[in-house]
């Protein structure tokens, strides 16, 4: 029995990794991790059995061959396992077993994969079997009692539960085998958050801040907003929406509402999730400074494709602290954190169960993708309903979820009581309309141009290049300025930080945007020029005039419709709706009860009930516990490929990834950069603290650009031998220094 090994030798130490003590520090964490949202002992009983099939003597025989070697064993050690707790009456949650490496498969596959190779590897399993009485004497006959009985009623809840027991059993197993190869005595994990101690932190720092900086005429506002976060912390853990218009201090509101709520409950965990990288930058920034303490460990993570590991200061907590969330404030993205729930494989899912018993802040709801609406909502509720988690949403445009299925019913807390009275005391915009006669991009350049400084939004590239090219021929150096996703994102960083110094020294700026500007960007101009757009879009452009309030007769928002503009495709439906709630002698874009109607319209429009929507077949997947078809789609009779359009997806992964070098501020990080891309295109396996550092360098052109030959030439590949949608390339064609990707202009429209 000493003689069982699970690893092979730490290195310098010599020592091997026990078999029974593997198993009993994975089952001990895996309940530790689990028990909060009562799946303790299931969790125990998964890591207990996970790998009782390294008990074969062939098993054992090979590590002992390879073991110094640090090569595969390449013998079955999870079918055991998994047949037992099948056996036993755990059912599906044996399918943890069976995929704590390779992945949670399709459970109705489940049992024939099992037999299949149960019989392939008999002999093995036969005689690790031998070793199971003494390997765990206290192994009960029934397992089936330990799963709660909603697991049961509800085959959603179930799938979810799944999921997080699964979360909570690879992350035990990762934790306490990085332990052994590392020579710890065990693994590290960090001990509950003091969410009191950092309540009050928050709250000092704040105070400290605001009487730093001065009154505002909309101070007053912005302290009763965060006063009723606050009293409304006090109330019991479930979902809450917090609707206070831009500029009213979300940010910290929300983040005060989960400190205070997290230590009124109990709770593990604050988890910030934002669309878009530059509010996640942003925000994590403003929850760094008032919650780190120099020389303490942080306590914040940023965790999103482009944060920095590779610090030689935090970056090795942060990456340590990032592969499962263990920080007591995580701030992450949309798609890291949905994309997490909905996958399948261990190194994506380690961190799911941490979403269990904590509180869940998403910032700028509106953002969610409209096509997967059903599963996020879904499982939102049942982290809420199942699994003791408290949601709140946040946004100016609040979305009407409640209008759909999965929304329906489930009981909701509004921080602010009387949300159209306080629109109405923040109101900072009056709003002006060019719908009919529709003036051209040049009528507006020229309009813009007649403003001390203005804000132009539109709804493309092709039409942001248009407007700043105008404006290039006529301004002073300096004036003008162009942002959109041509530019990669080090070089829209530092416009930002240009035209925030120049409207704070009150110079001025013409800043021409796409739609990334909008949706928690921090600048303020005195007028706003927003082609038509859907109407979360209108009202957070909004949100950059006048976002102080201190202008007497308010800021200027000119909504137009550009008749030699574009839009991208999906824009279509969504602008039809917003056209027939807003506009000249209809409703202006802050008005709540029209918002409400517009959404209400969106979600008819788009058919997210009907049963054939993508967001319903998944959400049918999730109820047959087909983890396979939801993470990479269903099986194509005819090709035998998985359909990945029909798979969880938060965004388009089809784009071509777009190294740009040209983007650096100095030749020689230029040249530095160049030789990052010779080495990766080089190396027989990539380096990924190097691809790290291009990505703040990497943007996006949409697939269309591979039918365009002249821009596939100016494409090279870095890893692999194509250019293809997903891949990773450079571009070697022109790079402007004003407007990024310089492509030929009949290709505008395929840059996103």
């Amino acid at each position: 029995m000493g003689s069982l090994r699970a690893h092979s030798p730490a290195t310098g130490s010599g020592r091997w990794h026990s078999l029974a003590d593997h198993l009993r520090g994975t089952a001990v964490l895996a309940r530790r991790f689990a028990a909060p949202f009562g799946g303790g002992e299931v969790a125990y009983w998964l890591g207990a059995l996970h790998d009782v099939g390294k008990a074969s003597c062939a098993w054992q025989d090979k590590l002992a061959v390879i073991g110094p070697t640090g090569g595969a064993v390449g013998i079955d050690h999870k079918s055991l396992g998994t047949r037992i707790a099948q056996e036993r009456g755990l059912g599906p949650f044996a399918g943890a077993i069976f995929g704590h490496h390779g992945g949670l498969v399709d459970n109705p596959g489940l049992r024939e994969a099992l037999r299949k190779r149960l019989a392939d590897w008999s002999g093995d399993v036969a005689s690790a079997e031998r070793e199971l009485p003494v390997l765990l004497p206290d192994l009960p006959q029934d397992l089936g009692s330990l799963v709660p009985m909603d697991w049961r009623g509800d085959p959603l809840a179930g799938e979810m539960a799944l999921r997080l027991c699964y979360s909570a059993l690879v992350d035990a197993d990762s934790l306490d085998t990085s332990a052994h190869f590392k020579g710890l005595t065990g693994p590290r994990v960090c001990a509950d958050a003091d969410f009191s101690h950092l309540y009050q932190r928050f709250e000092g720092r704040r105070r400290a801040e605001i009487a730093a900086r001065g009154g505002s005429p909309i101070a007053a506002l912005r302290e009763q907003i965060y006063a009723d976060c606050l009293a409304a912390a006090e109330c019991e853990p479930g979902v809450f929406r917090l609707g206070a218009p831009t500029g009213a201090g979300k940010t910290l509101a929300s983040g005060a509402f989960a400190l205070r709520h997290a230590e009124k409950h109990g709770l593990r965990r604050v988890i910030v999730a934002v669309p878009f990288l530059t509010i996640t930058e942003q925000n994590a920034a403003v929850y760094r400074r008032l919650l780190d303490e120099e020389g303490e460990e942080p306590v914040v993570l940023e965790h999103h494709s482009q944060a920095n590991f590779d610090d030689p200061d935090a970056g090795r907590w942060a990456r340590l602290a990032a592969e499962n969330w263990d920080a007591p404030f995580v701030v992450t993205t949309f798609v890291r954190l949905f994309e997490s729930l909905y996958a399948r494989k261990p190194s994506a899912m380690r961190r799911v169960h941490r979403l269990a018993n904590s509180v869940i802040v998403l910032d700028e709801v509106q953002a969610l993708p409209h096509a997967m609406l059903a599963p996020i909502l879904d499982g939102l509720r049942l982290l809420v309903r199942h699994f003791d988690a408290t949601v709140l949403l946040s946004s100016a445009t609040q979305p009407s979820f409640w209008a759909l299925d999965e929304f329906k019913d489930l009981p909701c807390t509004d921080l602010i009581h009387d949300t159209p009275r306080l629109v109405s005391e923040l109101r900072r915009v009056r709003y002006k309309w060019q719908l009919d006669p529709q003036p051209t991009l040049a009528d507006i350049a020229e309009q813009a141009a007649a403003e001390r400084s203005a804000l132009v939004v539109v709804n493309t590239t092709a039409d942001a290049k248009a407007v700043f090219e105008r404006w290039n021929d006529t301004e002073q150096e300096g004036a003008a300025w162009h942002l959109s996703t041509r530019m990669c994102p080090e070089h829209r960083r530092q416009v930002l930080n240009e035209v925030r110094t120049r409207l704070d020294q009150d110079e001025r700026v013409l800043l021409v945007a796409t739609q990334l500007i909008e949706a928690g960007v921090d600048v303020s101009f005195p007028v706003v020029f927003r082609a038509m757009a859907p109407a979360d879009s209108l009202l957070q452009a909004a949100g950059r005039a006048n976002r102080e309030g201190r202008m007497a007769d308010g800021g200027l928002v000119v909504v137009f419709a550009p008749q030699d503009g574009g839009q991208p495709p999906s824009y279509k439906t969504l602008v039809g709706c917003a056209g027939r709630q807003f506009g000249p002698d209809k409703a202006d874009p802050d008005d709540v009860a029209a918002l409400g109607r517009y959404y209400r319209n969106v979600y008819d429009m788009l058919n997210l009930a009907d049963s054939q929507h993508v967001g319903k077949r998944i959400q049918y997947a999730r109820q047959r516990w087909e983890f396979e078809t939801v993470a990479d789609g269903p099986m194509d009779a005819s090709t035998k490929k998985r359909n990945r359009k029909l798979a969880f997806r938060m965004i388009d992964d089809d784009a071509v990834n777009v190294v740009t070098p040209q983007g650096a501020v100095t030749l020689e990080l230029r040249n530095e950069l160049e030789e990052l891309i010779v080495e990766l295109r080089h190396a027989p396996v990539p380096d990924l603290a190097k691809l790290r550092r291009l990505q703040a360098y990497t943007t996006n052109l949409h697939p269309s650009v591979l039918r365009q030959p002249g821009v596939t030439a100016l494409l090279r590949p870095i890893l692999g031998t194509e250019v293809r949608r997903g891949a990773l390339v450079e571009w070697i064609g022109e790079y402007d220094n004003s407007t990024g990707i310089n492509l030929d202009p009949n290709l505008e429209q395929f840059v996103f």
